[in-house]
């Protein structure tokens, strides 16, 4: 119907301007030709245009697909006439002799094309695959593979979806180039789109809305067309799913599935990487005992902050460091284990404490550290009080392993703390944590313990 219309239109444009067939007149073919190419181009945008409207699909009528439309056909037209006059002296044998070299110079070309964009293609999956390589923690691969992947194939949308407990749960929403918070509710492994590729195991490419519309997404946004889902998969084994989403249709090529497992791979590689460095750096930067930070940790935390203090970008650092009363005490009455058994407890009480306001370390022994950004003095006192008030107050649950029935006991302890603030009190790292110490031993310790003491110059 389309072909009928454009046709009919273009020849009514034809004979409305006076164009005649057979002549033979070289402005008559070259001007009354360009009225009916350029009519039947132009109608048939038009009637996409239209179609696309009434459907509810929102689109440009100088879209990119018309622009494309508009040039082939200047860029044909010339050899359309040289055809039409070559058929007109010589006869049909003109189509063979011209129409046969153009059809494989065509088909050359388009092979060359395809090539070329393959090639790119790879050399880009390489460069991506570098990049992710060379990040440290599973956060920033999953950032870098989504807003690279989506770059690459001009997407509009792309997902990452983790494959686990036959379940499918979103880690990454990426739309319009911008992360977006994680709304999606956990999905069954066989739902939508990511199901479909669970259960088959293979990637798929849907080229526009009508062939997967009937498919529970659950996420998709509407106004998608295309969309390439490939598995991520990991020694053998599927963990996750890659949703790639156009508002184009046949906004995906064949050889783009290869690609995108091409890419997969590299990013199953990368995380799987990325964990054990994360892993490693937890273990030389964590207590064993605790899982808070260790003292080279807080040392390179301490030196970073002091340097923020000393430029300006934090108008003040507090550091507060305490100390368990009489610690030895219990390690002699209960047993170390029961010693160990307190230190872990009063490693979680204490950052539930901290929250996000600082950060925690374990000193050394049973003495803890939390260095505290933009506190004053007295808002560091403040917290320190709280604080010592509340383990004060704490049943600490032990074994005794001193006892042979290793029976359950609530013991309490308290805590000796002392503040040091920069700039106030110091502007170099190190000083600030003899600065503490000295207000924890002579201000808390020697005035009779379970206090907080303040260094005072």
């Amino acid at each position: 119907m389309m072909f009928f219309t454009t046709s009919t239109l273009a020849g009514l444009a034809f004979f409305a301007i006076g164009g005649q067939t057979g002549s033979l007149n070289i402005w008559h073919i070259f001007m009354f030709g360009f009225v009916f190419q350029f009519t039947s181009v132009l109608t048939n945008q038009i009637i996409f245009y239209l179609y696309d409207h009434f459907n509810g699909e929102h689109s440009k009528f100088f879209s990119i697909d018309a622009i494309w439309d508009f040039s082939i056909t200047f860029l044909v037209f010339p050899y359309a006439l040289a055809i039409y006059i070559a058929e007109s002296y010589i006869g049909y044998s003109a189509l063979i002799l011209l129409g046969i070299p153009f059809f494989i110079m065509s088909a050359i070309m388009k092979m060359y094309n395809s090539s070329e964009k393959i090639n790119y293609d790879l050399k880009k999956a390489g460069e991506i695959g570098h990049q992710l390589a060379a990040r440290l923690s599973q956060d920033e691969v999953l950032d870098q593979f989504v807003m690279q992947v989506a770059t690459l194939f001009k997407v509009d949308y792309a997902y990452v979806v983790d494959y686990r407990d036959n379940q499918l749960q979103m880690l990454r929403m990426y739309e319009n180039e911008e992360f977006q918070q994680l709304t999606v509710p956990p999905m069954s492994y066989n739902a939508g789109v990511g199901g479909k590729v669970i259960l088959n195991n293979r990637p798929i490419i849907y080229d526009k809305k009508s062939q997967w519309k009937d498919i529970v997404t659950g996420h998709i946004p509407i106004d998608s067309e295309s969309i390439m889902a490939a598995p991520i998969a990991r020694n053998n084994k599927t963990e996750g799913v890659l949703i790639l989403a156009s508002r184009n249709k046949y906004a995906f090529a064949s050889h783009q599935l290869q690609i995108l497992d091409i890419l997969s791979t590299y990013f199953a590689v990368s995380l799987e990487k990325a964990g054990y460095v994360q892993r490693a750096i937890e273990i030389s930067e964590r207590c064993g005992l605790t899982k808070l930070y260790n003292y080279r940790y807080l040392d390179n935390a301490l030196a970073k902050c002091m340097i923020k203090v000393n430029a300006g970008e934090l108008e003040t650092l507090s550091l507060v460091m305490m100390d368990i009363d009489r610690f030895k005490g219990i390690n002699d009455q209960y047993g170390h284990q029961s010693g160990n058994d307190i230190l872990i407890q009063l490693a979680r009480l204490i950052e539930e404490e901290v929250g996000e306001e600082g950060t925690v370390a374990r000193y050394g022994g049973e003495e803890f550290v939390v260095l505290m950004p933009n506190y004053g003095k007295d808002l560091a006192l403040l917290f320190a009080e709280t604080l010592r008030k509340r383990i004060e107050k704490h049943d600490f649950q032990i074994q005794n392993d001193l006892d042979d029935a290793r029976e359950t006991l609530n013991i309490n302890i308290t805590l000796s703390i002392g503040v040091s603030t920069a700039p106030d009190d110091s502007d170099d790292g190190m000083a600030l944590i003899r600065n503490a110490d000295r207000a924890l031993y002579i201000g808390a310790k020697q005035a009779g313990r379970n206090k907080v003491a303040a260094y005072a110059k």
